[in-house]
């Protein structure tokens, strides 16, 4: 890093990985003036994590580090548990970071776990973007966190500790064949047999790392002919969609319904080319909770109604994580949807050129059942609607930043 900030922070579990990071970060930028904080996140899941972490601590302080412990209260949850780990985590560290005015977060993921990654997406038939593995940075929060390990196996990483006479924590759940990881781990060792190694995944990935890059940025051209925002809705020009590769049609119905649902996962890639059939060649669809309704040469995707049933929120909090109504104060006023109940109250909205269906799911103000205004609906009586999302940030989340 050529120019690093005043302040890096590092993630640190106790690992081989991220004790190694902690040990080349002070190597890097400790003579540099650069400041490192250290954070453990105990997920309180295993029993010995608490004495993990306190280890950890009295590593970073033989280093001179300030070290703080993230515990994760969480409710216990079924379903994808390491999912929900890896979220927390993620969320924990983001906001350890603002706190601290800490711009950069480095992460000690290595060639091994590159590896794991691309092959488990493997076996779910990933696309390029799944394929191309954990990126090299991602952005939580407004706060960037690095992985500069990526290139490095674990081995050459626990040889250097081994050298400098340092010990470092196995996790009993690295053997666990129950977890899809620790089975893609044994796997790859028979494929390193036959001169697949993690390095060979990580070269991949690399490439096609590269490949959604050039992806991305013809995505992004394609958005500005093809999509625009009417009503909080995406309205996508059905003649230009049809000619688009597949490829980049796919992109941009994705990143269409992660912009009206702030969701940061895609939907599975089945439901996706169902959807992008329907704007193709017509009919009606539901996906990830988003709605796609054929007008002519116009494909209008939008909130579905029954996701926004139970949505509401009192004045002054963002409605469906993602509009802001003002205007008037009312105490006992809330915001939900629109709906057809209100929309007989709008006497006007044929004149705006928007389905009936899109209005439904708009912010509507509330007194009880009496319906107070409608802003995106025509009905203002005093009050105004704002998205939080922007046009143009629909446009620029095609692009890695």
């Amino acid at each position: 890093m050529a120019h690093p900030p005043e302040h890096i922070g590092a993630a640190v579990s106790g690992g081989s990985d991220s004790l190694a990071l902690l040990l080349g970060l002070k190597t890097a930028f400790c003579n540099r003036g650069v400041k490192i904080s250290v954070a453990t996140v105990n997920h309180g899941l295993r029993s010995e994590a608490a004495a993990e972490a306190d280890a950890v601590a009295r590593f970073a302080a033989e280093l001179g580090f300030e070290h703080s412990v993230l515990t994760w209260d969480h409710v216990r949850r079924i379903g994808n548990l390491q999912g929900q780990a890896r979220d927390a985590r993620f969320n924990l560290l983001s906001h350890w970071a603002q706190q601290r005015k800490i711009p950069i977060v480095a992460l000690g993921h290595t060639a091994d776990d590159q590896a794991e990654t691309v092959l488990m997406r493997m076996r779910r038939e990933a696309g390029v973007n799944g394929l191309a593995g954990i990126p090299e940075r991602r952005t939580v929060g407004g706060v960037e966190f690095r992985r500069p390990l990526l290139s490095l196996r674990r081995h050459e990483l626990r040889e250097v500790l081994r050298a400098e006479g340092i010990g470092w924590i196995d996790d009993p759940s690295n053997e666990n064949d129950q977890f899809e990881r620790v089975r893609t781990r044994k796997a790859l060792a028979v494929l390193e047999s036959i001169g697949v190694s993690p390095t060979v995944f990580a070269s991949v990935a690399e490439n096609l790392t590269q490949a959604r890059k050039a992806l991305e940025w013809y995505s992004f051209l394609a958005a500005r002919e093809v999509l625009d925002v009417q009503f909080g809705a995406v309205v996508i020009c059905r003649r230009a969609f049809r000619v688009l590769p597949v490829e980049i049609a796919h992109r941009l119905l994705a990143a269409s319904i992660q912009w009206l649902t702030g969701g940061e996962y895609v939907p599975r890639r089945k439901a996706m080319v169902d959807a992008r059939e329907v704007v193709k060649l017509g009919g009606g669809h539901t996906v990830a909770g988003c709605r796609i309704l054929i007008k002519d040469e116009q494909a209008w995707l939008f909130r579905e109604l029954n996701a926004l049933r139970n949505c509401a929120v009192p004045l002054g909090q963002p409605w469906d994580a993602r509009w802001l109504v003002y205007g008037g104060v009312a105490d006992n006023y809330q915001v939900r949807a629109l709906a057809d109940e209100g929309l007989r109250d709008c006497t006007n909205w044929r004149d705006l050129g928007c389905p009936r269906e899109v209005l439904h799911a708009t912010p509507a103000i509330w007194d009880e059942d009496q319906l107070i205004a409608a802003p995106v609906a025509g009905f203002e009586n005093g009050w105004n609607a704002a998205l939080t999302r922007s046009e143009e940030a629909l446009y620029t989340s095609f692009l890695t930043h």
